[in-house]
């Protein structure tokens, strides 16, 4: 299994650093700071040694880009393993649990990847243009990717990493949606594996593959995937195609009161445990991939 090299606290904290604080907020509202967004990823992972494709696309003109880091697998013909996670903000905030944690989680996962040969396929993506007004529009990111995807008839199984970063041991310091709020905790101390019902196998297998090799607080749920925040995410792209696909989040606006604020801000961020969590995710996918 692949190991992240010593630091890992201290990188995500200066990826989250760089993306919410030096460049701040990033949307085509501020299409300088989405594009210095964009291109801090693809130095980061070419620095890594990986080979970074742009997918370019339009949105009222506005040039868009997903940047995506492929890993042939031994036997091509098997499902591909789709990580993703979102790099724009929302507008008004500099967005640093949503989303540069959960991209800061995925750089540092790509890392630990370098040099693998998966049994089959894998693609690291950075999504552009999940924040309204494009979610759940054929102009989201992870809509492009997923089409991009079944247009090549590629079997995909996807992961959408979604807000990793903030956490509290207050008592009543967790929400739910309506029912899932008698089955977990009310401390906002856990990460979330959530999906819809179809998905529930995948959901299984990738929650699985996390506890195996680490001990951090995790919750799991496959459910309706119209409840408020279970879809809400890239992973409903991959939904829209019919694949197998969930999101692991910190639950968003469920424990975040700096959700979607100009309060989202690096300071609020627990970045020991967003490390552990990383961490973990890393475990998980290299056994996912083994």
């Amino acid at each position: 299994m692949p190991a992240l090299t010593p630091g890992v606290e201290d990188r995500v904290r200066e990826h989250v650093r760089v993306l919410a604080s030096e460049i701040g907020e990033r949307n085509l509202h501020h299409p300088g700071a989405l594009a210095a967004a964009r291109d801090y990823l693809a130095r980061e992972l070419e620095g890594m040694g990986h080979s970074v494709t742009p997918q370019r696309y339009a949105v009222g003109g506005a040039p868009c880009e997903n940047l995506e880091v492929a890993l042939p697998g031994a036997d091509e013909g098997r499902e591909t393993l789709v990580l993703g996670a979102h790099y724009d903000s929302a507008l008004g905030t500099p967005g640093a649990d949503d989303n540069a944690s959960a991209v800061a989680a995925l750089l540092e996962i790509a890392r630990a990847l370098r040099g693998v040969e998966p049994r089959g396929p894998v693609r690291l993506v950075a999504y552009v243009n999940e924040e309204p007004p494009y979610s759940f529009s054929p102009d989201m990111g992870s809509r492009v990717h997923a089409a991009a995807c079944h247009a090549r008839g590629e079997r995909v199984r996807m992961v959408a990493l979604e807000m990793l970063g903030y956490y509290s041991d207050a008592p009543r310091s967790q929400k739910y949606p309506p029912v899932l709020r008698h089955f977990h905790p009310d401390r906002g101390n856990f990460i979330g594996f959530v999906s819809d019902r179809r998905s529930r196998a995948w959901l299984q297998e990738v929650f699985a593959a996390f506890r195996a090799g680490s001990d951090f607080p995790s919750e799991c749920s496959a459910t309706f995937g119209w409840l408020p925040g279970i879809g809400w995410s890239d992973h409903s792209s991959y939904w829209h195609f019919g694949y197998p696909a969930l999101m692991v989040t910190d639950t968003a606006f469920f424990r975040n009161p700096n959700y979607h604020s100009p309060r989202d801000r690096c300071e609020t961020l627990d970045y020991p445990r967003l490390a552990r969590v990383t961490e973990g995710l890393a475990g998980a996918v290299a056994r996912l991939v083994a």
